[in-house]
């Protein structure tokens, strides 16, 4: 079933049926002031923190699952009916309410017809600012005069952390104040700090709201006056009544309450603007309604939101024969790695607080697929993560920007290391400085969490070191409290090749750079190293037609024929093959059981068969139902890894399967198997294992995102940033005849015309630049002009690039 479409052209996805299958949301604001918001309105808002600067209240894990919200209500004064200018949370016959919802880049629009009129709710946050805009117009269709009420609503937390809002009620049910002041809504929290417990004023949590383009009719602050003891949000009983009683809080909860009551005539427009932020009412508030507060303001502030955000998805667009593809590489796909980049994993509809600051591992791969949007906050980001690397070469797990103090910052206990951490640095650095070709960021002096400097060359080399320096009896990397599987349990010695291959990958990369450097013995190093590990993985780790995936520290085996649960487990397949320890002749076999035992209609499983009698103390997997997460669910953060293994071999068919399986936009048509946003990615999808196969959950803030990203634009796309320049090496489906591409690259255009005249999956036969014709498929960027063409033809014969 389809519940929308996607509009490339203005950069939105419009769902058309607001009953979708789960709530589908989106993000507004920055790392400063963020917010997130439903097709219905629903939703909360977070300063800084979303576990610990939460202003706005959201109920998780309810039915529906996104409210509280932003919410209008309108009444008709003559008949005494009311809605909801979204669907939700009223709930009218969708016989009779049509909704239309507009997700945009860090904006949503939200249209809807019901009784003769209708309504757009304008909701974003202004760039540079910590207030967001409401912006409602209402319009009379019906063919006589009509007088409403129009309600504001939206829920304050007691506390701005999460954990004192929601379970220390004994103590957050008694320190909220609100009051009405000069027209603004004035929120405090009484605690400790505060100097007048009368005064919201001199608290140090605070948030205002005021209202534009209309009189000031009433208010609520106390949410249960304007609920109702016994009332709920889709039946408020101010609502019901019709009336504001002009209540305050002190205690208990606070509401954002504002009546406007409007007149309109026949054909009839009226808009009005609720501001809301965060700051002193009398300072902050006050300031921010005299600058801001006027419709024309707002429309301007809309416009230059748009275009900043716009700008940022320009770095590469493309034409292929899948328009699912498009939608997902032009607008979507990227737009959902900004958005994780941003927020990493610390605030969504799933995503509750638990995640409070950058997770380590996950941060450093999010670069990847923001490098060519954003590359200079994307070396910001990964400078930043240096300084949470630690003298010893691990690192500390969560880094708190608004907190982390760089070589002051204390080790993790030595039971938390995790083994996979640093070594995701040889996959960012070098897609950064193969973006922006400086190769001097290998230069730059940073510091280390706990101690001392280094150059970034020498992080890196402590980066392996701390894998090198922690090896199993077999030679193998020890896997410590987990490698990237954090179900994974093999005893702090216990060996893990997943991150043997990520280590020989480190080591090919870092023996690349010291080569570019000219540090010959550096490179010599790394080699050696690299042979050693090799030799360790061809003794103990080919099964004959798989690779296994860890030995216990006791010596078990996992992952051979004798072990029958996980016994193909996807990470070591694929990373065989990233890392080039796979033989060509063990290659093409792992792959295949990949595709034999691993493929599902909806992607690759991580593991198969479930882990059921596992002990829970190896594979704790075990404790999920089968199917599901890492116990033979597909865990999409790998699903970019089984495409790029395939790129790599020049299985483009079989590599493009495995990405549309997965891609969000195939299944927009069928939106009730994915339940999830068809437009962005979500971390899991339940597998053939389970009954409800298909199912996706906790979206847009995974490590899917990068990777899917990533996958398709430098490996089935083939258009690879290196210091040299641009690298142009398709693996496509072989029915595609070809594709265009404009690519953004070091401040010029590359404008990219993909010939495939034979059918085939991957080679290169000849490359112009300008008319020129190239002597291999790396176009230089020493020779690109502002505006350049490319023309790439593929095929067998030519130069066999």
């Amino acid at each position: 079933m389809q519940y929308g479409h996607f509009d490339d052209q203005a950069k939105e996805y419009v769902i058309t049926q607001p009953d979708t299958p789960a709530s589908w949301s989106n993000y507004l604001g920055s790392t400063e002031y963020g917010a997130v918001i439903t097709n219905n309105a629903g939703g909360y808002g977070f300063y800084k923190s979303g576990a610990r600067g939460r202003f706005l209240r959201l109920n998780f894990n309810s039915i529906p699952m996104d409210q509280p919200g932003r919410y209008f209500y309108l009444r008709d004064q003559e008949s005494g009916d009311y809605w909801s200018a979204s669907w939700q949370p009223v709930g009218k016959p969708l016989e009779e309410y049509q909704s239309v919802c507009r997700h945009g880049t860090a904006y949503t629009i939200i249209e809807s017809r019901f009784a003769g009129i209708e309504t757009e709710s304008t909701y974003f946050v202004p760039l540079g600012e910590s207030f967001e805009y409401w912006r409602l117009k209402v319009t009379n269709t019906s063919d006589v005069r009509r007088k409403l009420s129009i309600f504001s609503f939206c829920e304050f937390t007691n506390q701005w952390i999460t954990f004192q809002d929601r379970v220390n009620l004994q103590y957050s049910l008694f320190i909220v104040r609100g009051k009405m002041e000069d027209n603004l809504i004035r929120i405090g929290i009484h605690d400790h700090l505060s100097s007048n417990e009368d005064d919201p004023g001199d608290s140090v949590m605070k948030t205002w709201m005021g209202l534009v383009g209309a009189d000031l009719i009433g208010y609520d602050i106390s949410r249960e006056a304007f609920l109702g003891i016994y009332g709920s949000y889709h039946n408020p009983q101010v609502v019901v009544k019709g009336r504001c009683t002009n209540s305050e809080a002190y205690g208990d909860n606070a509401c954002g309450t504002l009546q406007a009551d409007v007149e309109l005539q026949p054909g009839e427009s009226r808009q009005l603007l609720v501001m809301l932020g965060v700051g002193e009412a009398r300072t902050v508030g006050r300031l921010k309604m005299a600058e801001f507060g006027s419709l024309v303001r707002a429309e301007q502030e809309f416009h230059r939101l748009k275009n900043y955000w716009h700008s940022k998805l320009e770095s590469l667009s493309v034409e292929t024969p899948d328009e699912d593809f498009d939608h997902t590489v032009n607008v979507w796909g990227v737009y959902n790695c900004l958005i994780t980049f941003a927020w990493s994993r610390a605030a969504s509809l799933v995503y509750n607080g638990e995640r409070d600051g950058l997770g380590f591992r996950d941060s450093v791969q999010d670069i990847l697929g923001v490098a060519a949007a954003i590359p200079e906050e994307a070396q910001a980001r990964l400078e930043l993560m240096f300084t949470g690397q630690l003298a010893n070469g691990g690192a500390i797990p969560v880094i708190r920007p608004f907190e982390h103090t760089p070589g002051k910052e204390s080790p993790p206990m030595l039971e938390e290391y995790r083994s996979d951490d640093c070594l995701w640095f040889f996959n960012a650095v070098p897609a950064l400085v193969g973006e922006t070709g400086d190769v001097d960021f290998y230069n730059k002096v940073l510091p280390y969490a706990d101690q001392g400097q280094d150059t970034v060359f020498g992080h890196l080399r402590r980066a392996l070191e701390f894998n090198l320096e922690r090896m199993g009896a077999h030679s193998l990397p020890c896997g410590l409290s987990a490698d990237w599987n954090d179900c994974l349990r093999l005893g702090y010695y216990g060996e893990s090749l997943f991150v043997a291959f990520q280590l020989r990958l480190g080591l090919t990369e870092y023996a690349g750079i010291a080569e570019r450097l000219d540090k010959p013995v550096e490179k010599a190093w790394a080699e050696a190293q690299r042979d050693l590990l090799d030799a360790a993985i061809q003794r103990i780790a080919w099964d004959g037609e798989w690779f296994i995936w860890a030995i216990g520290d006791d010596g078990t085996v996992y992952g051979t024929r004798e072990y029958e649960e996980g016994q193909i487990y996807l990470n070591t397949q694929v990373w065989a093959v990233l890392s080039g320890a796979a033989t060509a002749e063990q290659a093409e076999k792992c792959l295949q059981v990949v595709e034999d035992e691993l493929f599902t209609p909806y992607g690759l499983m991580l593991a198969a068969p479930p882990f059921v009698t596992t002990p829970v103390d190896v594979m704790r997997s075990v404790v999920y139902l089968t199917g599901i997460k890492e116990n033979a669910g597909i865990f999409n953060h790998t699903q970019g890894w089984g495409v790029m293994a395939e790129c790599i071999t020049g299985n483009g068919d079989r590599a493009y399967k495995y990405f549309r399986a997965s891609m969000p936009a195939a299944y927009n048509h069928r939106a009730e198997v994915r339940q999830s946003e068809p437009y962005v990615q979500a971390q899991t999808t339940y597998s053939t294992f389970s009954p409800r196969a298909g199912n996706a959950r906790t979206s847009w803030l995974t490590g899917a995102a990068s990777w899917a990203y990533y996958s398709a634009t430098q490996y089935i796309l083939g258009i690879r940033p290196e210091i040299d320049g641009l690298r142009i090496d398709p693996c496509i489906p072989s029915d595609w005849k070809g594709f265009k591409a404009v690519r953004r690259f070091r401040g010029k255009w590359v404008h990219i015309e993909v010939q495939n005249p034979e059918g085939i999956c991957k080679g290169v036969a000849s490359v112009t630049l300008n008319g020129e014709a190239l002597a291999d498929n790396l176009i230089p960027a020493d020779k690109l002009v502002d505006q350049n063409e490319v023309l790439v033809r593929m095929g067998s014969e030519g130069n066999g690039f």
